[in-house]
């Protein structure tokens, strides 16, 4: 495996395009980790520091660095590939970055390496290409801090479905070419050859706009279909590997576990959203389940997740809390304001209505409530719940007396768990101050 990333790094970058662009990474964004692993109150001050474990060409590190630059936070970059490591370097350099720490080895290594402990450890797409994945998340544990939080991914079995009948195949070609083995370029064509006549009724074209590492170029394809070791996992596995008791997991780490789906956040693993645009009549049922019974049925319906994006905390308390009147709403991934929200939930008068989001695809009924669009509309990423409580109260014009707190926060509920779902309404603590605004 270490020759591979050495011939290909991964993934593929031209270091000059960050003369014109920031790569973002979903699980980097500092108000993300904020809310789903500090319980919004973290600062990244006080010698924050990060560890990016299989960092390749630099994607997280670089994001991660990038938006601590104005700190005294240090991101550690570790990998055991050199051509990544110089890659990810001049990167760097470009950005002018020099809160990075390179380290060239393997991650499972870290218990000896004396680069410890971290707040935050990144591990994308890494513990699923070991020989034994827990003895490299055992490995991410001894160097974490025990208030700290991984933001991990790894493959999904049920999207990828396509792909590893895709590897089955291609491992039965290129052993069946000659006699002598195949070098990587002759795999790579091989497989080029192939992809351009499969016939439309296989498994990875039908799954065409869910696979794009191999329309990118050698690293790409070789990453995707000829890696010589890559596993997946169900939803539940990942529950019963990392989780706590409460989710169900007998032998599990004892984490919290996050999901948060690129762009869809977590609403691909939740049933009523999944279905949303044609609910089932067993709708209601379903959300009455167990989170993680929920999750493994979202996956098996929705089918298209093909990798697994989560936090990790030691606690469910890690994320800040909704009904906490001091804590700080804010719209995060889209260019979203309050008046904008306010017109899209008050249009139907406080009657449910159809929300079609189309980043996320999803579609499904809301019921606004009496008041989410008059909240919505205050919603500016500075106040809190209770100043804009107050200033709800203060413009109030009805002849009852206005709503308490409680009452507020009690109607808000559901559409802030949507919009909370699909990751565009997020919280902070004051004590996080501005080095974790918004945007």
């Amino acid at each position: 495996m270490k020759k591979q990333y050495e011939a290909l790094p991964y993934p593929a970058r031209d270091p000059q395009d960050d003369h014109k662009r920031l790569v973002q990474t979903w699980l980097e964004d500092l108000p993300m980790i904020n809310h789903y692993c500090f319980a919004g109150k973290q600062s990244f001050q006080n010698h924050f520091r990060a560890l990016v474990a299989g960092a390749g060409t630099g994607d997280a590190t670089i994001f991660l660095a990038e938006q601590l630059r104005h700190t005294n936070a240090q991101v550690v970059h570790l990998d055991m590939s050199e051509a990544s490591i110089a890659i990810a370097r001049q990167r760097a350099e470009i950005r002018q970055l020099t809160n990075i720490t390179w380290v060239h080895d393997s991650l499972l290594n870290l218990p000896s390496l004396a680069v410890g402990p971290f707040d935050y450890i990144n591990c994308s797409g890494v513990l699923h290409h070991l020989a034994d994945p827990d003895l490299g998340f055992k490995a991410l544990q001894s160097v974490l801090k025990d208030d700290g939080a991984i933001g991990l991914m790894v493959y999904a079995s049920i999207g990828r479905t396509g792909v590893y009948q895709m590897q089955s195949l291609m491992r039965m070609v290129n052993s069946s070419t000659g006699n002598e083995p195949l070098d990587t370029q002759d795999k790579i064509a091989n497989t080029q050859d192939l992809l351009a006549s499969l016939p439309a009724s296989n498994w990875f074209n039908r799954g065409q706009d869910l696979y794009h590492d191999h329309k990118v170029g050698d690293s790409g394809i070789y990453d995707l279909l000829l890696h010589s070791q890559d596993r997946a996992y169900a939803v539940g596995e990942l529950f019963d590997w990392l989780g706590k008791p409460l989710d169900g997991a007998e032998n599990g780490h004892g984490f919290h576990l996050a999901f948060t789906d690129t762009q869809r956040g977590r609403s691909p693993y939740l049933p009523h959203m999944v279905l949303g645009r044609k609910p089932p009549q067993m709708a209601a049922k379903l959300r009455q389940l167990s989170r993680r019974k929920q999750y493994e049925m979202a996956e098996l319906m929705i089918g298209n997740i093909t990798s697994h994006v989560l936090y990790l905390t030691r606690d469910a308390s890690c994320t800040a809390p909704y009904g906490d009147a001091a804590y700080i709403p804010f719209f995060f991934h889209e260019p979203l304001t309050g008046d904008i929200l306010a017109n899209v939930f008050g249009n139907s008068r406080g009657a449910p209505f159809r929300l079609e989001h189309q980043h996320s695809g999803v579609s499904l009924m809301v019921n606004p409530g009496k008041y989410a669009a008059p909240i919505l509309r205050l919603v500016d990423g500075r106040r809190s719940f209770a100043e804009i409580f107050d200033q709800f109260r203060a413009n109030w014009t009805g002849k009852t007396t206005a709503p308490d707190n409680a009452t507020l926060f009690n109607d808000f509920a559901e559409s802030f768990d949507v919009l909370n779902a699909l990751d565009r309404l997020l919280l902070k603590h004051p004590d996080a101050g501005a080095t974790v605004s918004p945007g």
